[in-house]
């Protein structure tokens, strides 16, 4: 597959004055949510089957590139806020090994003037990717956390760990997921189960913060591996969209409708299709509270600027991704998506 750099502007749909050209973090929280494609040390760790990602692996994965893909994922991050100084305030982050390398990440020049913590469990991914949260302690106040497993029935299965984070914005408390839900290799079909039985889990999570506190704020972000008029996001998880108002609503739904097909807009490219995998959920009270903290304008938002795009051979712009059959340095095999939130 030949890689030809572009320096097209993809929004999802959105114009970019439709987006805030810069806000003030005293005003605004922004949560971000990015699959960074295998974020992998060079180390062989014992009981994983992380073989390939080392020096001597079928990805000959050196410090050299492990480093180049830190800078870049950095740079990502640090863009999502235009404004100069200013993050994203909690950032999710999907297939990364271990907690060092988020904190590998957090270093990293372009952002570590955000000064980001690192939260992440490893669970029982047989590869040993897990997800994590970077956070910033200067706006976003730590209480607790802790991982959710998903027993997949019948096959035992294992997959991925829903990380939990109980948190404070101001007096606001928070409530944030990230998932990583069952991939589709195998067929759609035929894997669909396992990511019902993540959605009903989670589902299960949210219903008793919900029932315990009707008003609560529960941010919902990853890679389900489904999108947002799949079965088990729509119906099982019962995440709708923002104009029905459900308990939880999918902030993505909007989007991904206005441009399904083939060239529809979506934060996955695959054989000629874009799927919107990577979803933002939140609860009502986020969506119909006229104060407080509230979502901004009611929708998500997808970062697909030219310096992490690429032009396929027909044409078509995809995520630049760091491994496609060889290495080609790019970013990530998807696009990063994003949520502001007034504060006041």
């Amino acid at each position: 597959m030949k890689r030809i750099f572009t320096f097209i502007l993809l929004t999802a749909g959105l114009s970019a004055a439709a987006q805030p050209a810069k806000w003030n973090n005293k005003t605004f929280f922004t949560a971000m949510s990015y699959n960074v494609e295998n974020l992998f040390d060079t180390l062989n760790t014992e009981g994983k089957n992380d073989e390939e990602f080392t020096p001597n692996g079928k990805k000959n994965w050196t410090s050299a590139r492990y480093y180049e893909k830190l800078q870049h994922l950095s740079e990502v991050i640090a863009a999502v806020n235009p404004a100069p100084g200013q993050f994203p305030d909690i950032v999710g982050i999907i297939e990364a090994e271990n907690i060092s390398v988020l904190r590998d990440l957090a270093s990293q020049k372009a952002i570590s003037e955000a000064g980001y913590q690192c939260i992440l469990n490893e669970g029982p991914d047989p590869r040993g990717i897990d997800c994590g949260l970077m956070y910033n302690p200067q706006t976003f106040k730590y209480v607790s956390h802790k991982s959710f497993t998903v027993k997949l029935r019948p096959s035992n299965d294992r997959t991925r760990d829903i990380l939990y984070v109980k948190g404070l914005s101001g007096k606001d408390t928070l409530h944030v997921f990230v998932n990583h839900w069952p991939s589709r290799i195998g067929g759609k079909e035929k894997t669909e189960n396992k990511r019902a039985q993540c959605a009903d889990r989670l589902k299960e999570i949210t219903d008793s913060i919900i029932k315990r506190d009707p008003q609560c704020n529960i941010l919902i972000m990853g890679d389900m591996n489904d999108t947002p008029d799949d079965e088990s996001v729509l119906n099982i998880l019962g995440a709708k969209g923002t104009t029905q108002y459900a308990r939880l609503n999918n902030i993505m739904y909007q989007l991904q409708q206005a441009g399904k097909g083939k060239y529809g807009h979506g934060t996955y490219y695959y054989k000629g299709s874009y799927d919107m995998l990577d979803n933002l959920i939140v609860s009502n009270p986020l969506l119909t509270r006229t104060k407080g903290f509230r979502l901004y304008e009611n929708t998500g938002y997808i970062f697909a600027p030219d310096f992490i795009s690429f032009k396929e051979s027909n044409g078509d712009i995809a995520p630049s991704r760091s491994y496609s059959g060889k290495y080609y340095g790019g970013y990530s095999d998807h696009y990063p998506v994003y949520m502001i939130f007034y504060k006041k």
